[in-house]
């Protein structure tokens, strides 16, 4: 009889543990997001298009995420016309990128503990990463003003790419206080190296380029998170 007391008593202390204190956390996480894209290439000219994303998140804790992302959209500029390029250069890159990135949330940092305000700040975060983009251009390589002249550039090629973030994560909670999904806003801005992005190689002497090419998102995001469960060492929920 007392065996069976001592196992009553030891799995109400666990189930009570958990449900207490909102200190847990799952390892991993998946996600979901799509984005508002715009190229800052060569051309003067750019279009906004949209990109979409997959993701594997491994939590250092709660609120150190480093995330394995793949991305895919479209980045366009220019046009076949002077009013729409002065050297009627055109592009339409359908990209993909792989992508390492670590964010950083305030909640590591500060102690929100029956803090309203901090606690709303605690989900802003930065973060940086580096990945490869792989190019898919379509350009027009004759001039329309000049058919003589050829633009110089590939349509395929993969370049070094380092993304700066910054956003804010709504973490909701189970009935445990555990947090398991996420949803996340955020800018996210992409330095590239090389001249892929926008497919031209032209000499500086003839054509300005002063900066790598770079494209801008703002992202949304959708997020599952799973897996063994660690404990923190402070309350997540914040109260």
């Amino acid at each position: 009889m007392k065996k069976y007391i001592l196992l009553v008593a030891v799995t109400f202390a666990s189930f009570a543990a958990k449900a207490q204190g909102g200190y847990n956390y799952n390892s991993f996480g998946f996600g979901v997001g799509a984005s508002y894209i715009h190229p800052l290439a060569d051309l003067k000219k750019g279009y906004s298009d949209f990109g979409y994303n997959a993701n594997f998140t491994y939590y250092y804790n709660p609120y150190v995420p480093i995330v394995l992302e793949f991305q895919m959209g479209k980045l366009r500029g220019g046009g076949n016309s002077v009013a729409e390029d002065k050297d009627t250069r055109r592009f339409e890159n359908n990209y993909k990128a792989l992508i390492l990135h670590v964010d950083y949330q305030l909640g590591d940092a500060i102690d929100y503990y029956r803090s309203g305000f901090l606690n709303l700040l605690k989900n802003f975060y930065l973060g940086i990463g580096v990945g490869a983009m792989f190019n898919n251009v379509n350009a027009n390589r004759f001039s329309l003003i000049d058919p003589s002249y050829q633009f110089p550039g590939k349509e395929k090629t993969v370049n070094l790419i380092v993304p700066l973030r910054f956003g804010y994560e709504f973490k909701i909670f189970d009935y445990y206080g555990v947090p398991k999904f996420g949803i996340d806003i955020g800018y996210q801005h992409n330095v590239t190296f090389g001249e892929g992005l926008d497919g031209y190689e032209d000499p500086t002497s003839k054509f300005k380029n002063n900066s790598p090419d770079q494209y801008r998102q703002i992202t949304i995001g959708f997020k599952y998170n799973f897996g063994t469960e660690h404990s923190y060492d402070k309350s997540i929920k914040g109260n």
